[in-house]
């Protein structure tokens, strides 16, 4: 089978439009015909080179679409059913999969790789493997992918709003319900509002948190937060500072929250400092894999009992949360619509990067053709 999709071929390049050879799926796997693709900052990890993949690789790690085939001993789907993917695929059976912690997945290791979990690649061209990016590769068409990277949903539901559940949104709310632990009444700060950083605004509200400050340097991004639930936003950490300083009679927030597109040292600094005595800051958002980012007085973490813990996926269970978060938005608890901004073909989808560098979109999806 032939398949269009956009590859990237090295770090610092856009993505090129280019037709595949696809297999057909293997015991496992299933054959999936992608409706819709998450623009994730993750993406421009790969571009950016703070990510080094295996190139070239497929680009696209939110997915949703209709299974169109399966392999032999496929029994979690079948063809017709609508899936939104998971870029952290699930086995079941692993360590930490048993343990509840299914964001942890040990087939999780060979994301960047591109790989399917027996080391076969199933994009071709030309006789030159290619990768497909957290075992997906959204940005194709069509993919062949593990039945464990898949969710089957409700098929009344658009799936170019359920596409957001794959990574983006139980990223940000499970970073404030699972990971931060915010409770009622808590204070909350979360620097960065972009895709993740917005719901985590979502799930700080929800599980009642007096205050919910961001902090972001773009204005409409800071507006965005105000409609999703945060009380106040600020354009500086400094900002904010004073301001929690204030609502909290001296005694600061409970949880610090970043999301920001790219970790640097001193957002992490920033939130260690407005967290006050047992508090948390927890890192969601990531920057290159060998910088060193944190870098904080291990004296005033002793004597103020803080705790600085890194999350994937919001520490949440991908077969269990999307589906559980899909039904909230059904209920009309959980805002997807107002998430898409703008929306993008695989032709566009270089100028939906920009826009998503540009600060001009809380999200973009990209949605293939019929």
């Amino acid at each position: 089978m032939k398949t269009r999709a956009a590859v990237m071929f090295e770090t610092g390049q856009p993505f090129e439009i280019v037709e595949l050879d696809l297999d057909d799926p293997g015991p496992g796997e299933v054959l999936i015909k992608y409706t819709a693709a998450g623009l994730c900052h993750s993406d421009l990890h790969l571009s950016d080179g703070d990510f080094m993949p295996r190139f070239p690789i497929v680009g696209g790690h939110e997915g949703a679409g209709i299974i169109e085939a399966v392999g032999t001993g496929v029994t979690k789907v079948k063809p017709g059913d609508h899936v939104v993917c998971s870029f952290i695929p699930s086995c079941g059976t692993c360590r930490y999969c048993s343990t509840g912690r299914q964001n942890l997945c040990d087939m999780g290791a060979t994301i960047l790789e591109g790989h399917m979990p027996d080391g076969t690649y199933r994009f071709h061209s030309g006789g030159q493997d290619f990768g497909a990016f957290c075992m997906l590769g959204t940005f194709a068409e069509r993919s062949v992918i593990s039945e464990h990277s898949v969710v089957k949903v409700d098929d009344w539901l658009p799936l170019d709003k359920a596409v957001l559940v794959g990574c983006g949104v139980p990223s940000g709310w499970g970073t404030a319900t699972y990971a931060g632990n915010v409770r009622q009444g808590d204070t909350t700060v979360i620097y960065g509002v972009g895709g993740l950083g917005i719901n985590t605004v979502q799930g700080a509200a929800n599980s009642g948190a007096r205050h919910v400050v961001v902090v972001d340097p773009i204005e409409f991004k800071r507006d965005e937060a105000m409609k999703f639930g945060a009380t106040h936003a600020f354009a500086t950490a400094a900002e904010a500072h004073a301001e929690v300083e204030k609502l909290t009679w001296g005694q600061m927030a409970d949880q610090a929250l970043i999301l920001v597109g790219s970790l640097e040292e001193q957002v992490v600094s920033d939130a260690f400092d407005i967290i006050g005595k047992g508090g948390t800051v927890v890192i969601t958002g990531m920057g290159n894999m060998v910088d060193k980012t944190v870098q904080v007085n291990g004296t005033m973490m002793a004597l103020f009992q803080k705790t600085i813990k890194g999350s994937l996926f919001g520490s949440a269970n991908p077969q269990y949360d999307i589906v559980k978060l899909l039904r909230l938005y059904d209920e009309g608890k959980l805002k997807l619509d107002e998430l898409v901004t703008t929306t993008y073909t695989l032709e566009t989808l270089n100028q939906g990067y920009e826009d998503l560098r540009d600060g001009k979109n809380l999200r973009g999806v990209l949605i293939h053709d019929a």
